[in-house]
């Protein structure tokens, strides 16, 4: 049997945007891949399906999802059928992402040395003085380069008129980036000349181009810096993308145990005796740091680490307290940090957001709680989110309590019916909700995104949370560079 019986049953939602088809045929950009499909029967994608599971399973592609305090580590879902982004499509993004990245750099910059953005009334200071992740200790430190943001990961999701808008920002230690690297080797695996008659854009040069931007971090006096990765340890739940990158770039993996600060530099402990380290890509959130100066209790930081950042002997990425510029509050002001200072208008456009310490967005939010989801300004991975059409009235009510003691931790978005693609689920191919979230990396040579990304999905039927720790998984992001499909 071919697949045209299962895409005669692919129905989607009216209301929001299907990436795939519109309401009459199939959209230009997933033509081929269609055509494809259609050649395979269900069993062969079946089997093609149950072969990415175990070459996920044999590569330890996981991560941990923490419930009742308890870690559980899970496979990494994977969806086989790739999501389709044209090259004018990408290009856009790239552009808008390019533009934000640069905003948001100049803004941590001043909000940590002069703070004319707060003098010029643009931001105010009390929403700074009250973000937790805006670190007094380390005002004033100079960084190379005058770059606080080398790694980010901006979530976009598609609105039911075909846009792309910023969803988040993603700063302090942005995670995903190897599951979009083994999404692509997998997709090789499974559907090897797909991926060159589509004239799919490489995704496999981001390791590369990081290692030259943490390079090009050190002391330009240093020959050959030495590089590590620092890590939480093996029960953090991204350990294994943060072996993965270590391998890939040939560098030192590294926990806080394995480094010392002696007279303002960082060494590490190795075979040979003590080797100094020049620069730290570090997977570690800046409060367990440096027990000296943040979390006197931190296990997995290093004493005098930021005292050795303030001397200028080591780069940390990405840039300590640049969490400052990711908190859900600020990013409402981002359009306005971008015609600030850049004088520019910006090219994607934020969700509307409403900051619940102002009490009308407040009072309009609780009046309207069926259509917003309300999130935490500083939580990730779906957790601290209330969706307003599923919460239960007596978890509304609870939920309503504590965001009214604290309006400064939440701000809510109307509930945007995310763009749907076909997803590949017992059998079946079925629209599914998604979003993307591009990998941008910044050094001295300016800003460079590979093209692709890593777009989320959510399994569950109806379901808008993408989060792989609430049951979301992924499929492998391809941008086409084919000029028949850009008319």
């Amino acid at each position: 049997m071919t697949n045209d019986h299962f895409f005669k049953h692919y129905i989607s939602n009216s209301t929001n945007w299907d990436e795939m088809r519109d309401s009459k045929s199939i959209r230009k950009p997933y033509l081929s891949v269609f055509s494809n499909l259609q050649q395979l029967n269900i069993d062969t994608l079946i089997s093609k399906h149950n072969i990415a599971s175990e070459l996920f399973m044999n590569q330890g592609i996981t991560f941990t999802v923490y419930n009742n305090e308890e870690g559980i580590e899970r496979i990494f879902p994977f969806d086989i059928i790739p999501r389709i982004i044209t090259g004018s499509e990408w290009e856009q993004i790239e552009r808008g992402i390019a533009q934000r990245l640069k905003a948001l750099n100049l803004f941590i910059k001043d909000i940590y040395n002069e703070q004319q953005v707060i003098h010029d009334g643009i931001i105010p200071a009390s929403l700074i003085a009250t973000c937790p992740h805006y670190k007094r200790e380390i005002f004033g430190i100079k960084v190379p380069h005058d770059i606080y943001v080398h790694i980010s990961g901006i979530d976009l999701i598609r609105g039911n008129d075909g846009k792309f808008y910023v969803l988040e920002d993603n700063l302090r230690t942005p995670s995903g980036v190897s599951y979009m690297l083994e999404n692509r080797e997998v997709t090789k695996r499974i559907f090897p000349d797909m991926l060159a008659a589509n004239n799919v854009r490489r995704i496999s040069s981001y390791p590369v181009i990081l290692h030259e931007i943490l390079l090009e971090l050190a002391s330009t006096q240093i020959s050959n810096p030495r590089v590590v990765l620092l890590t939480p340890g093996i029960y953090n739940s991204a350990y294994y993308e943060h072996s993965f990158l270590a391998r890939q770039m040939g560098i030192d993996l590294a926990e806080g145990r394995d480094l010392v600060v002696e007279n303002h530099k960082v060494y590490m402990k190795t075979t040979k005796g003590l080797e100094q380290v020049h620069v730290i890509y570090r997977r570690i959130d800046d409060e367990y740091l440096d027990p000296l100066v943040f979390l006197k209790n931190s296990a997995i930081g290093v004493p005098g680490l930021i005292g050795a950042y303030r001397k200028g002997n080591v780069a940390i990425v990405n840039a300590v307290g640049n969490g400052v510029a990711d908190d859900k509050a600020v990013y409402a002001y981002v359009p306005e940090l971008i015609k600030y200072y850049l004088h520019e208008t910006p090219i994607l456009e934020n969700v509307p957001t409403y900051q619940l310490s102002d009490p009308d967005a407040r009072k309009y939010v609780m009046e309207n709680h069926q259509n917003m989801v309300i999130k935490s300004t500083n939580q990730s991975g779906g957790y601290g989110m209330v969706m307003g059409n599923t919460i239960t009235e007596k978890d509304w009510l609870k939920a309503k309590v504590i965001i009214e003691n604290n309006p400064r931790n939440y701000i809510a978005q109307p509930i945007v019916a995310l763009s749907t693609v076909p997803c590949f689920i017992d059998g079946k191919v079925v629209p599914r909700h998604v979003d993307l979230r591009p990998y941008a990396l910044c050094g001295p040579k300016g800003i460079q995104l590979v093209p692709g990304g890593l777009t989320r999905v959510a399994l569950k039927e109806g379901s808008l949370v993408v989060n792989s720790s609430q049951g979301g998984g992924s499929k492998d992001t391809w941008v086409i560079d084919d000029p028949d499909y850009l008319t």
